[in-house]
């Protein structure tokens, strides 16, 4: 089983050329194979810097996706994504008017196509440490829209759709293991914002009841990976919004603690805890002895650089709740959800990722 005492959530800073030749491509002035050749080589540097920061789990950056769950999610059967969301109140730096697109389900749910193998393939021929996969947690095609976004002609019966959506998932996720994964992520907003009085206030506008909520995606989770293979470690990330280093959420874990801790089967919990819209440590006390929780208490939002003994407190903090031998570190989500990226340089992004080894190395010996 994957344990790492440093991780990072997945995605980094795109590339100069990746970013310049994404919009040609996307203009029509290069094809889809040139623009692969360009991530390709963008990829191979980049996973040479993360391995030498001592990091034993690497990502390909998600240098190939313009956003960290929609690029997933529309090759799916059945989703369609379209126009945006409403605009993010915390949003300092989103004055250009953007708002990202919002997905909803217009017909049955299939996995008709692979669609991080091949990305896989290519980060497994490149890396000397563990390659790990990151896609968006199952969760995602329902919370924003609940029931109203998903066609009641396709699923007049929310358990089949529930059900076609965690087979679909399983299919994708078998062919990355027979392709070699041994590390995957799922990326989850929305047990995050079920902490936050306001978001919980929208599920319940919305027709949901968000006690239940955490439970009904647990269930969904586990129908996804319970009967994984015993060599596939899976974590699970929480995020309450990361697009250009704002946040759509805040709150500590406590309303989803218990329900997350304990009623999800996944290996590893990659937990936001850079400021104090994350709470404090003492929902860590639900976890059980035989899971990892790594802290996320580098900020990947903000440029300054954190001290080491300040983060060496915060471990021992959190150890008040949870066994230290049961504790990792990494940022607290990824440096570019969106490939518009946050608000830093690439120096800040790997002075941050070395500290987070470094810290490892001080707190337990190993990264």
């Amino acid at each position: 089983m994957s344990n790492f005492r440093a991780d990072h959530v997945g995605s980094l800073l795109r590339s100069p050329e990746v970013k310049e030749n994404r919009n040609k491509w996307k203009l029509g002035q290069i094809s889809a194979e040139e623009l692969r050749v360009i991530e390709d080589a963008a990829i191979a540097e980049t996973v040479k810097k993360l391995e030498a920061t001592g990091m034993k789990a690497i990502t390909d950056g998600e240098f190939r996706r313009d956003y960290f769950h929609l690029d997933f999610l529309k090759e799916l059967a059945g989703v369609t994504v379209t126009g945006g969301i409403e605009a993010n109140p915390n949003a300092k730096v989103a004055e250009d008017g953007f708002k990202p697109p919002v997905l909803s389900v217009t017909g049955k749910l299939k996995h008709v196509k692979d669609i991080q193998v091949a990305d896989f393939n290519y980060l497994k021929s490149i890396v000397t440490q563990t390659p790990k996969v990151t896609i968006p947690s199952p969760t995602m095609i329902h919370f924003r829209g609940g029931r109203k976004s998903i066609d009641i002609n396709s699923y007049p019966d929310m358990d089949v759709f529930f059900a076609d959506l965690a087979a679909a998932y399983r299919e994708e996720i078998n062919h990355l293991y027979e392709a070699g994964l041994r590390y995957l992520q799922l990326d989850d907003t929305n047990l995050a914002y079920l902490c936050d009085p306001k978001m919980r206030a929208a599920a319940a506008e919305r027709g949901e009841d968000p006690n239940e909520l955490p439970r009904t995606y647990a269930a969904l989770i586990n129908s996804v990976i319970d009967n994984r293979p015993a060599d596939l470690t899976v974590g699970i990330h929480l995020c309450r919004g990361n697009y250009r280093s704002t946040w759509f959420a805040e709150g500590g874990y406590e309303p989803v603690a218990e329900i997350l801790f304990n009623e999800i089967n996944v290996d590893r919990y990659l937990l936001e805890y850079d400021d104090e819209r994350s709470g404090d440590f003492a929902p860590l006390r639900f976890v059980p002895k035989n899971k990892k929780v790594v802290l996320g208490i580098v900020s990947s939002k903000k440029r300054e650089l954190e001290n080491i003994d300040d983060l060496c407190k915060r471990i021992d903090e959190a150890a008040q709740y949870a066994p230290l031998e049961n504790l990792c570190v990494s940022p607290q989500c990824g440096f570019s959800s969106t490939h518009h990226g946050n608000d830093m340089s690439h120096d800040d992004q790997w002075r941050k990722l070395d500290l987070v080894v470094n810290t490892a190395l001080k707190v337990w010996g190993e990264a």
